[in-house]
């Protein structure tokens, strides 16, 4: 395999990936808590470790990808009760939202779902190595909790020492523990929760904490030493740091090799989340603009860095998606696979082995879109679709694309049957050598959103701005 690098969050640095096993992967990836639709920031989490694991694929591996769902949780159980429905109907309504807003921004499914719930023993059973380790007790109140100041390695991963992290706002006070710094691995059943997010083990009845969760999945279905993790850089401290404490504390061994975070979504350069109410669901944003123009404004943005959101971004992206498919109007890719010595594909291929360097790979796309206008060149245009394929993008027919009403924001109602009413109309005027209109009726159609272009032969082709 040619040399991938990725920036290393263990590390701080960019390293050559070098895979466990020769030609294959091994990917976790910390996945949604199912207690409300999924906004925007989710969206770039699952768009981000999709291209990953496409390119990674790209690269001839054979990539094993575990995304999980956490169905049992603080906010799922309180969400139930305020409902007055059971957790299971809450957890599986949302988790069928998540579908269609992955489906809809192309994102592939997981070679590998699992759901925290199916998952208590292989927790309670990774738990008990924790308790007979030394590296975990159980408190007065009965819940299990990680004695952190036992695990030596802790804070590698965030870079926060245990002094920096004793004095922090994190640090909740918590009279049952031996250490403030300590987080719970197994909580005690408390009075009035539902009886279906209560297991019954050797500490009593209750549930596991929710950074066990990922430890225990990851390990059962990925081994106690796995290739690569990814997350949102709102997981990197607590919930990996404490992954790392809780697997390597209970197997003795390397649990993860390369870890990776992508960015924040912003709003006005301050961190979206749900605690600030300023906040958009994937289905809000779609409601708005095609989802492909969504997961090419996430795609186009390198994935450590953070992202603004804004109608504007998103109105750029779609005009800049828009130049692409222009460039595939009037030339059809010739049949011939990707031709990955062609320039255009060598220095695509090392921007993307340099970190997903997805802003300088799509600017290698725009290259080749201004020689395909220029040239009209078949093979070229093949390179164009093949290479944007590889990150989802670029898939339907141009006329679709450009054709089709994003939601609201487009055309102001018309149709395509509207549109083309109006181009009869409009071409009844040139024949009648009324310009005047003619004229009139492409300004009119302009305003609305739609753009004609006149095509030899009398053709005229529309599409939407």
């Amino acid at each position: 395999m040619e040399s991938l690098r990725i920036y290393n969050t263990l590390a701080r640095e960019k390293q050559t990936f070098v895979p466990r096993r020769a030609g294959e992967v091994r990917m976790y990836v910390c996945g949604i808590t199912v207690y409300d639709y999924c906004h925007i920031g989710h969206a770039r989490l699952l768009v981000v470790f999709d291209l990953v694991q496409r390119w990674l694929r790209t690269l001839g591996y054979q990539v094993t990808y575990v995304r999980n769902i956490t169905d049992v949780d603080d906010k799922i159980i309180r969400r139930a009760v305020e409902n007055g429905e059971t957790i299971k109907a809450v957890t599986d309504r949302y988790i069928a939202a998540m579908y269609e807003d992955a489906d809809a921004l192309g994102v592939g499914r997981p070679d590998i779902e699992p759901r925290a719930t199916d998952y208590i023993p292989q927790m309670l059973g990774m738990i008990d190595t924790l308790v007979a380790n030394g590296y975990a007790y159980q408190a007065k109140d009965g819940d299990v909790n990680y004695a952190v100041r036992k695990f030596a390695r802790y804070g590698a991963l965030s870079g926060k020492s245990l002094e920096d992290l004793r004095a922090g706002e994190r640090v909740v006070a918590n009279d049952a523990k031996q250490d403030p710094l300590d987080f719970v691995l197994w909580k005690q059943a408390k009075q009035g929760e539902p009886p279906e997010c209560t297991w019954n083990s050797n500490y009593g009845p209750g549930r596991p904490g929710w950074h066990i969760e990922c430890s225990a999945m990851g390990c059962a279905l990925l081994g106690e030493h796995f290739d690569l993790h990814g997350g949102g850089q709102d997981l990197q401290f607590p919930h990996h740091e404490n992954e790392i404490a809780q697997s390597e504390g209970a197997t003795g061994q390397t649990f993860v090799n390369y870890w990776m975070h992508n960015g924040f979504v912003q709003i006005d350069n301050e961190k979206m989340s749900k605690s600030l109410g300023n906040f958009f669901t994937i289905r809000e944003v779609l409601a708005k603009y095609d989802p492909e123009v969504v997961r090419f404004f996430l795609a186009r943005a390198h994935y450590r860095s953070p992202i603004n959101y804004s109608d504007v971004h998103l109105d750029d992206a779609r005009a800049a998606l828009t130049r692409l498919y222009t460039a595939l109007t009037d030339v059809v890719p010739d049949g011939a696979p990707l031709d990955w010595s062609e320039a255009h594909a060598v220095r695509f291929r090392e921007a993307m082995n340099d970190d997903i360097n997805t802003p300088v790979a799509v600017a290698v796309l725009f290259e080749l879109a201004t020689e395909v206008n220029r040239t009209r060149d078949a093979q070229l245009a093949r390179q164009l679709r093949a290479l944007a394929g590889t990150l989802g993008l670029l898939g339907r027919e141009p006329r679709a694309f450009l054709q089709q009403a994003a939601g609201a924001r487009d055309a102001e109602g018309l149709d395509a049957a509207a549109i083309e009413a109006k181009i009869a109309e409009r071409t009844a005027a040139k024949h009648a050598k009324n310009y005047a209109e003619a004229d009139r009726i492409r300004g009119e159609l302009l305003d609305a959103g739609v753009a004609l272009e006149d095509k030899p032969g009398g053709l005229t082709e529309w599409r939407r701005v």
